[in-house]
């Protein structure tokens, strides 16, 4: 959950040119704070930034997707990076694209939709050694960009100053805090602080882990911030087209999180519980129903007519016991929950074949989901995963500039087969 702006609480003297912070401007240094500032970039010089080069190494966290061949490592921030995974035991590194503000990809008959900050921008990945950028959309979609855990003050006083600015990320500085004695040029370094509180492969198209917040169904692209559910025409990649945006705040409230696809229905993990919004018609996507609880980080899978979301609690995502819900959405409009699974620190999900995996502190857990009423945990892998994609073929994982592959052994039992370390 994105903390937000409670309350301006106080007014600190900032010394921003240290060398003159000393007691012959009769000024006192009292101690320090972290201080959370604004970081402008240029949306031009952002779009002018793109680029396809041969393979990176990166040392930004990310997520992951699949589509055919092919696995994509989306280095938060930084961009795509793009192996041959033909042999999953052996994958290959090809090649990077570079986009400065990427979170989540789609891809659809080998054509790559990608967020770059606030637009959406298009590639032709059917060559991959000649990747081709064939449309940037500018503006068409929602940018803010989160704040960090845990901050005390946000420096007010550095905004965009014309329309090619935006506020790209933040970034945290210690900076003293001063006491001024007699010196009134002092104030003209005062800074206001505020306190803060707290599946489609057969389609041709890709898949995402549980994390992802885009998703394509037919010639629809949807993609969420928090509290709305956008959705695009991608008929023609040259000429994409907002369609709807659905508020989702008036069901419940709620922050967004993750999207899900199975067969006509968009399952959408958020804050206070999991939503169902039906894509009988793509383009204008109609609000189902929805199973809540107490605010909590919760991505949402779903098998069958079984749901199985991982609530978190702790820091920003809310006081909830962490656990996993399975949910009977045999019933689209009207949810209910089976039963109930505590798991310390949980994380991202998959389900294949009413087996559960999921990612907390511990590793990878392996659960018999057969009876959803009684969830059985069979095994623990030990792994800093922090998402999945469980294939036909092999079990995907991901955490923290590291990838793993695992083969299904038996009925619960995975066996390591690959890592790919940045």
């Amino acid at each position: 959950m994105k903390n937000k702006i409670s309350a301006l609480v106080l007014v600190v003297m900032v010394c921003l040119q240290f060398t003159n912070c000393d007691k012959d401007n009769d000024v006192d240094i009292i101690d320090s704070v972290a201080v959370t500032v604004p970081v402008i970039k240029s949306k031009s010089e952002i779009r002018n930034s793109i680029a396809v080069t041969g393979a990176k190494s990166t040392n930004s966290d990310g997520k992951i997707y699949v589509y055919n061949d092919l696995l994509f490592y989306i280095a938060q921030n930084s961009g795509v990076h793009i192996f041959n995974n033909q042999n999953p035991e052996s994958p290959q590194n090809l090649a990077f694209i570079q986009l400065e503000g990427v979170h989540d990809i789609s891809v659809k008959n080998d054509i790559l939709y990608a967020d770059n900050f606030m637009d959406l921008v298009v590639f032709d990945i059917s060559s991959v050694s000649s990747i081709q950028l064939l449309n940037v959309e500018e503006d068409m979609l929602t940018y803010y960009a989160t704040f960090p855990d845990d901050i005390s003050y946000y420096q007010s006083d550095i905004y965009p100053s014309n329309n090619d600015e935006f506020i790209a990320n933040y970034t945290t500085v210690n900076m003293p805090r001063v006491v001024a004695e007699d010196n009134e040029n002092i104030y003209n370094w005062t800074t206001e602080i505020f306190m803060f509180t707290d599946t489609a492969l057969a389609n041709n198209i890709g898949v995402g882990g549980s994390y992802a917040k885009f998703q394509i169904f037919n010639d629809a692209l949807y993609t969420i911030d928090d509290y709305r559910l956008y959705t695009f025409d991608i008929t023609d990649y040259n000429d994409i087209s907002l369609t709807s945006t659905t508020y989702m705040q008036s069901w419940f409230g709620g922050e967004l999180e993750t999207t899900y696809i199975l067969k006509d229905n968009l399952f959408i993990g958020a804050t206070n519980g999991m939503h169902i919004v039906s894509l009988e018609d793509e383009f204008n996507p109609i609000y189902m129903s929805s199973f809540l609880h107490a605010t909590g980080c919760d991505p949402v899978v779903v098998e069958g007519f079984t749901a199985y979301i991982t609530v978190r609690g702790g820091n920003s995502c809310g006081a909830v016991e962490d656990q996993i819900n399975v949910i009977d959405v045999s019933d689209i409009s009207a949810p209910t929950e089976y039963s109930t699974y505590f798991l310390s620190n949980p994380y991202g999900l998959g389900v294949k074949d009413e087996v559960l995996y999921v990612c907390n502190d511990e590793g990878i857990n392996v659960f018999d989901a057969q009876n959803p009423s009684e969830i059985v945990l069979e095994n623990t892998y030990n792994s800093s995963a922090k998402d999945i994609i469980p294939l036909q073929s092999h079990l995907i994982a991901v955490g923290e500039n590291v990838i793993h592959q695992y083969n299904y052994v038996g009925d619960f039992e995975l066996e390591l087969i690959s890592t790919i370390q940045f």
